[in-house]
């Protein structure tokens, strides 16, 4: 299935969708938020810092009255400039985002949006990676895909077996703490993923300018499941 094709697969499933942060978040407690590196104000404050990084993210859900801030799909970031998980002298630096974050509260519940396998799950440990982390797979009009959660808590992986069924709107898991989830504020990387190629438990949530035509096509906007 070429990359348009799954894209109006996944457009179509917008409102059948349910809420990965579950229905008790009205959409009017979402907010947009910018982590870009355009956005003059997030490059006045030191962004290595999580707990910096947090009061940005509550001064911005404060004024605005929300619960969630979501944003970031294709965003060119500088936060990952602090590790060298994402830019090392040897490769090239990535550094635009793949998913979806949702930041919000330290334990808030995540559920599955549809009928789902878990294909994988892995404590990925690198400073600035996703930490405890779930892939789904999902199979719907006879196409098979993926959905990663990353920076979960580390119960949410506790007990999780590879094959285990969730059904649509069955919690799957809670977010995680600086502690834990790579030493960001709390929040929800929400990837979708057409080809899983050979990853387990991992998936690149961020990439590079040279691989951004590949990663853009195998990886759509996940505003279309979240329906924001």
């Amino acid at each position: 299935m070429n990359s348009n094709k799954f894209s109006t697969l996944i457009k179509n499933l917008t409102d059948v969708a349910f809420p990965v942060l579950g229905k008790g978040i009205p959409k009017s407690k979402y907010v947009h938020i910018s982590l870009s590196e355009f956005n003059e104000a997030l490059n006045s404050i030191d962004v290595s810092s999580s707990n910096i990084l947090a009061d940005f993210v509550n001064t911005h859900l404060k004024n605005h009255n929300a619960e969630v801030a979501y944003g970031g799909y294709l965003e060119v970031r500088n936060i990952y400039k602090r590790s060298t998980h994402f830019s090392n002298q040897a490769e090239e630096e990535r550094n635009i985002h793949l998913g979806v974050d949702l930041w919000c509260s330290a334990g808030t519940p995540i559920f599955a949006p549809f009928n789902s396998v878990v294909h994988s799950f892995n404590n990925n440990e690198n400073f600035g990676d996703y930490g405890p982390t779930i892939i789904l797979k999902h199979s719907i009009s006879g196409v098979d895909f993926y959905t990663l959660y990353g920076h979960l808590s580390l119960a949410s992986i506790d007990n999780l077996e590879v094959g285990q069924r969730f059904k649509q709107a069955d919690k799957i898991a809670e977010l995680g703490d600086a502690s834990i989830n790579g030493d960001y504020p709390p929040h929800l990387h929400f990837q979708i993923i057409k080809d899983i190629q050979d990853f387990k438990g991992d998936y690149p949530g961020v990439c590079s300018k040279t691989d951004l035509t590949f990663y853009e096509s195998n990886c759509p906007d996940p505003k279309l499941i979240l329906n924001l």
